[in-house]
């Protein structure tokens, strides 16, 4: 008979948000050792009997007091270098999640803190979690290129504005208004009309809502995307 290795499974999660323009990452403060009082991804171990997604969620609530059924979560890819964690044999599911402003986030569990960071200012993160943040991000990018992911970062309401600014701020770059505008409105079912936003001194803003497309056709590729001003 094979014996069966001892292994150990966790999830940790790559969160990401908007806030004022800005693109942010959930992490937290260990409360705990390894790397005790050092940041990293919020995250644990998947408990007997319990799921892959159903522990992400489960430490993400935990850790950081976020309850995301409405965003959008996938699997992200599998980390397992045999000396990732001092404690022993620890394979790493992570996961990506991508949600419109999410407000200020509470600590709890293995947690000491818990707080939002903007990615172009990271600190570097306990375990494999600087490679797994940045594996996250590449995947966000990217997707913004063929999917529509990029209203998963807006509102349900939301202008012409507000929507380039997720990309702007991904791929840090600055669209011109006009020609993102194009692209957006020429992609069937990427958004949709949903009335003006009045009030202010200026012309009232089209406000739109995330169209049933999943896909873009053509995509919004980096380095082929509207031209800056």
């Amino acid at each position: 008979m094979v014996e069966i290795p001892k292994l150990a499974v966790a999830v940790d999660l790559v969160v990401l948000t908007m806030a004022d323009g800005v693109l942010n990452l959930a992490i937290v403060d260990r409360g705990i050792p390894p790397f005790e009082d050092q940041p990293a991804l919020p995250g644990g171990f998947v408990l007997e009997g319990e799921s892959l997604d159903e522990a992400a969620l489960r430490e993400l609530k935990e850790e950081t007091g976020l309850d995301l059924e409405v965003a959008h979560l996938e699997q992200l890819a599998s980390f397992g270098a045999v000396d990732r964690d001092p404690r022993g044999r620890v394979v790493s599911v992570a996961y990506l999640v991508l949600a419109a402003e999410l407000g200020d986030l509470a600590a709890g569990s293995d947690a000491r803190g818990a707080r939002w960071c903007p990615v172009n200012d990271l600190p570097t993160l306990a375990f494999d979690h600087d490679s797994i943040a940045a594996v996250g991000l590449e995947r966000a990018k990217s997707k913004l290129e063929y999917t529509t992911i990029a209203t998963r970062f807006c509102p349900p309401q939301f202008t012409m504005s507000e929507l380039r600014s997720v990309y702007e701020a991904a791929w840090g770059v600055e669209l011109d208004p006009r020609n993102f505008s194009r692209k957006v409105l020429t992609s069937r079912g990427f958004v949709e009309d949903d009335g003006v936003r009045s009030g202010g001194r200026g012309r009232p803003a089209t406000l739109y809502r995330a169209g049933d497309a999943t896909s873009l056709h053509p995509p919004i590729m980096r380095d082929t995307a509207p031209d800056a001003p």
